[in-house]
């Protein structure tokens, strides 16, 4: 593979630094060597540096662009001025304003540092660690940016997307390496573009990476993602079962579904890589598909519960993604659902009707219930932008989500768009052309809701989905009883309809004859 002229050939120190080499550590090196870059790296375990290092040096003709460093001394001393260095290790921090692993680095590090040096958070932290990161890191005169980096294994090595916020001068110094090692998408079409060509790394084309705002903002926008990414495989998941037990069909022929819907409107990595699942034949038992001998409980890392966590927090309605959480939880009781399934009795699925039909319905109701759990993503940034006074660009964030990531679809072109037609959009469901898919499906998609309630297959996301979206199209909704009940047991008073907003009464409601007090 070739890569441009090593920048330390004149200069013996390294362009930038990495601490931790666990996979995406090691993938994320490789990648900034292949673009030329000089890179230092460090574990706290030496034989886990030695081992990258002879590995490295047998099998990537980026080597050259390697220094391994066996302290933190000789790390940060191999480094150019202003030094930058990326930490790439594990968050402990479940709610954000706990100290971690993270920050007993930092400490180890501070003393070794000058003004003016770079310090890139690149794990998954929560962004309330990061803003006081940022802040404490600041009065000492070191820079910080707080990055998501997301795309996996292989994005990490071939071309994540990356959403960096912190120090803005910080990021126009990191700014030539993260747009270099990052994703690229066609800057006409928007899709994404292979990420090596004939062994060299693609240059051309438009980065997933851009600087996201001010300190923990970058942080944010990726757990956000996450919540996205967890609505979208629940989704996924939900129309692949439908299929299992409505219509009886084997894993094969439903990957054969899903390989057709990417080829349209659904075309994504989460899409194609679940036909590639479905169709994937067990290598143990012969002619038995895998997906069917995988057990049914799904893991998480927490940024989607954090989502559901600052949504709750918030006040914004971001229930497909929370019902997404809730799903995995659910997963996890194995063997309570098992003893459960065998007292709790319910309907037996059955469906009669044609079976292309009932396909069209399902890739319909996916399409709505995505509309929606997006749109609840980006309802949930704005509402961060206000509380935390950033300035979030919408557009450039779908823009960066198009390549790299794990959520990176045709479909994030379309609210690129809406963004870019309308900066102040309140909410993706008013862009016309959502709007107008979701009345194009909208019949399918009752149709799905209500067939798996009568059914008893859950579908707790497609549900969700739908009900987020008949409460936004609702004018009057039932919170009047809701806030007169609050009125009545614990004086927390009401708005009336007839009067101005803002203006408060309260009334003793078991005697009619007390009169009304304005508040």
């Amino acid at each position: 593979m070739a890569t441009r002229k090593r920048s330390s050939d004149k200069d013996p120190h390294s362009d930038i630094g990495l601490i931790g080499l666990a996979v995406m550590g090691q993938n994320l090196v490789l990648n900034i060597a292949d673009h030329g870059f000089a890179i230092s790296v460090y574990n706290r375990t030496e034989a886990r540096t030695r081992e990258f290092l002879e590995q490295a040096q047998a099998q990537e003709p980026c080597f050259g662009n390697l220094r391994g460093c066996y302290s933190l001394e000789e790390l940060v001393a191999s480094l150019k001025r202003p030094r930058k260095l990326i930490l790439l290790v594990k968050s402990t921090a479940k709610h954000g304003h706990e100290r971690d692993a993270v920050d007993l680095l930092i400490d180890q590090l501070l003393p070794l540092l000058d003004t003016g040096d770079i310090l890139v958070d690149g794990g998954n932290s929560n962004w309330n660690c990061t803003i006081r990161r940022a802040g404490e890191l600041g009065q000492r005169g070191i820079r910080f940016i707080g990055s998501g980096v997301s795309g996996g294994e292989v994005g990490a090595r071939f071309g994540p997307s990356l959403m960096p916020g912190g120090d803005l001068k910080a990021w126009k110094s990191l700014e030539p390496i993260w747009t270099a090692i990052s994703a690229k998408v066609d800057r006409k079409s928007g899709k994404p573009l292979e990420n090596y060509a004939k062994g060299k790394p693609i240059t051309e084309g438009e980065p997933c990476a851009a600087y996201i705002g001010p300190d923990g903002a970058g942080h944010y926008v990726k757990m956000v993602h996450n919540g996205i990414e967890y609505g979208d495989m629940q989704l996924i998941c939900e129309a692949y079962f439908l299929m299992s037990r409505l219509l009886g069909m084997k894993a094969g022929a439903i990957g054969e579904v899903f390989e057709q819907w990417n080829a349209g409107d659904l075309d994504s990595f989460l899409i194609q890589i679940t036909a590639d699942i479905l169709k994937q034949k067990d290598p143990i038992k012969s002619g038995k598909f895998l997906v069917d001998h995988v057990l049914d409980t799904a893991g998480q890392k927490g940024t989607g519960k954090w989502t559901a966590d600052s949504a709750l927090e918030l006040g914004i309605p971001a229930s497909t993604i929370a019902e997404a959480v809730f799903a995995r939880c659910a997963s996890a009781l194995k063997e309570e659902r098992v003893s459960a399934a065998r007292v709790l009795r319910g309907p037996k699925p059955a469906f009669e009707g044609e079976r292309e039909d009932l396909i069209a319905a399902i890739r319909d109701a996916l399409y709505c219930s995505k509309i929606c759990s997006y749109a609840q993503g980006f309802q949930l940034m704005a509402e961060a932008q206000r509380e935390y006074k950033w300035k979030l660009d919408f557009g450039q964030i779908a823009m960066i989500w198009r390549g790299g990531c794990i959520i990176r679809a045709r479909f994030l072109q379309k609210i690129k768009e809406a963004y870019d037609e309308n900066p102040g959009l309140a909410n993706l469901l008013l862009d016309p052309y959502f709007r107008k898919q979701i009345q194009k499906g909208q019949g399918n998609w009752r149709k799905i809701v209500a067939l798996s309630a009568q059914n008893g297959v859950p579908c707790p996301a497609f549900g969700s989905a739908l009900a987020y979206y008949d409460m936004y199209r609702s004018s009057v909704l039932p919170a009047n009883l809701l806030q007169a009940q609050r009125d009545y047991f614990g004086a927390h008073t009401f708005e009336r309809t007839d009067k101005p907003r803002g203006k408060f009464f309260h009334v003793d409601w078991p005697d009619p004859k007390r009169p009304m007090q304005s508040v």
